[in-house]
């Protein structure tokens, strides 16, 4: 039967139904249980633990049509181009690319899933682990872990879409239809009450090898002092990322150091390290095949951003896998970013390679030489096993570091008029692990760092946004001020709903 109900159905469905996929590594590594009634779970601390394993999934999620947040992201930002192999391959990237979206078309409708497939488990998990038979001091981090993944997807939601719907409970298919938006500011002051709740009881410190993947105490703080920043609080900001950074470069309370190489940062053995406060896990184990692309718990941005029709001609050459040449380095970040220590581990130029007569690709849409290295996949770790192998990679990605949260602290001094010699300490300790000389703590120079340190991760486009430099930046690609800042509520929220669009976009709320 098909549904005629807007997609918070769906979302509440996979919820009811915690069809418990496979994750990624140590922690996450859960078998898939198949059905099982909400109504008749939770009957125990191992039905907790997968429901709570349920909720995490949500975090690397890889929708239809290849749509991540990163990938997205990354379209819509002056680093990257759609690409891919014409013009109306993987679409979603495309619009969003040159911002043709629209309420029927883009890639909102996969965020939007996202975010609420991620709010309704854990909303699920928050309700029911009262009556869950279970050491009480477990209970406690399990309900901890929850209210940090709820406020986790709100942030997401609500820079995205900012006019969203609050839910802190469990929602009837029939109270779908009255559904309201909240404010930004009362999504805003949930996600502040989440995380500020969930500190109490998380973990200091993880043990990466039994429990990768799961959040502690430094990584609520990051995702809090992102909070406030997002508000312009910027002491409260401030604050609580100064927690998660200790002493710049040195120690800080939840273990987290610089990596003293760069490029160790993108090597796929290297999950879970030092540098690593919140991160998305993937696995080549889970068998992924193309009947279900969006069921695979494989990085799939390690096939997408490679070269297409790559053809290596020289032992030599890098051992990229032929990919399907998405998210091409725009010549603007390629000029920023040529003569910086990072660029190695930052680029792929195939241009340079190529005329050097080391390898040949074949030139895919939008092509300008220039991939995207963090990323590209290689042939040392393409699958063997069962399932496709271009959906099977394992590198994971990062959706905070310790880099990204000195360059923010140092923001929200610098902007807050706080403490410059601490500001400078931070910008300067990222810069030092490159070999890059002391600059000043100016809110430029920031800016100019945090792109060449955080290219290709995701954060570009909502970096532009925050500081209002969007529509200069990226007017060009045809970013229109006062509408392109959100994305559009999708249109199949709106049927039978109350849910209104955003004025942004032809609404009125």
């Amino acid at each position: 039967m098909k549904l005629r109900y807007n997609k918070f159905v769906t979302a509440l469905a996979f919820t009811a139904g915690l069809q418990l996929m496979s994750c990624s590594d140590s922690f996450l590594d859960v078998k898939p249980k198949g059905l099982n009634l909400e109504a008749n779970y939770y009957r125990n601390q191992e039905e907790a633990f997968n429901g709570l394993v349920a909720a995490y999934d949500v975090v690397g999620w890889q929708g239809n049509g290849y749509v991540s947040t990163i990938a997205t992201m990354n379209a819509a930002s002056d680093d990257h181009y759609a690409g891919g192999g014409g013009p109306s391959d993987i679409m979603d990237f495309q619009v969003i690319s040159n911002y043709t979206l629209n309420p029927t078309t883009g890639p909102q409708g996969e965020l939007w899933r996202k975010g609420f497939s991620g709010v309704f488990r854990t909303n699920a998990i928050l309700e029911k682990l009262p009556a869950v038979p279970m050491d009480e001091t477990l209970k406690k981090r399990y309900t901890a872990e929850a209210k940090f993944l709820r406020g986790y997807f709100y942030f997401e939601l609500v820079r995205l879409f900012r006019n969203v719907p609050l839910f802190t409970r469990t929602i009837s298919t029939q109270e779908m239809y009255d559904v309201l938006q909240a404010s930004p500011a009362e999504v805003y002051a949930q996600i502040e009450k989440d995380l500020s709740e969930a500190i109490v009881d998380l973990p200091v410190t993880i043990n990466v090898a039994t429990e990768g993947g799961r959040v502690g105490q430094g990584a609520a703080h990051a995702i809090l002092g992102k909070a406030y920043l997002y508000q312009n609080k910027f002491a409260q900001a401030a604050q609580e990322l100064a927690k998660v950074n200790g002493t710049p470069g040195g120690n800080n309370a939840y273990g987290y150091k610089l990596l003293a190489n760069f490029g160790d940062l993108f090597k796929t053995k290297n999950k879970f390290n030092s540098e690593s406060i919140f991160e998305l896990s993937y696995t080549n184990t889970s068998a992924g095949g193309w009947s279900c692309v969006s069921c695979t718990e494989g990085n799939v941005m390690n096939i997408i951003t490679g070269p297409r029709g790559y053809n290596r001609k020289s032992d030599t050459a890098p051992d990229y896998v032929s990919g399907w040449s998405f998210l091409p380095v725009t010549p603007s970040l390629f000029e920023a970013i040529h003569f910086d220590p990072r660029y190695k581990a930052t680029i792929a130029n195939l241009d340079s390679l190529e005329k050097a007569g080391a390898v040949s690709y074949e030139k895919g849409y939008m092509n300008t030489g220039y991939f995207l290295e963090k990323f590209a996949g290689r042939q040392s770790d393409r699958w063997t096993g069962a399932g496709a192998p271009e959906l099977n990679f394992p590198q994971n990605m990062y959706d905070t570091r310790l880099a990204d949260t000195y360059l923010l602290e140092a923001e929200a001094l610098v902007r807050g008029a706080g403490d410059l010699t601490r500001a400078a300490a931070l910008l300067n300790a990222v810069r030092a692990r490159v070999g890059l000389k002391p600059v000043a703590a100016t809110f430029e120079n920031i800016k100019k760092e945090r792109r060449l340190e955080l290219a290709g991760e995701g954060h570009r486009w909502m970096d532009l946004v925050r500081w209002g430099d969007a529509a200069a930046v990226l007017g060009p690609k045809g970013f229109v001020a006062g509408k392109h800042e959100i994305l559009p509520i999708p249109l199949l929220e709106l049927e039978n709903t109350k849910i209104e669009q955003s004025k942004e976009w032809g609404g009125t709320r």
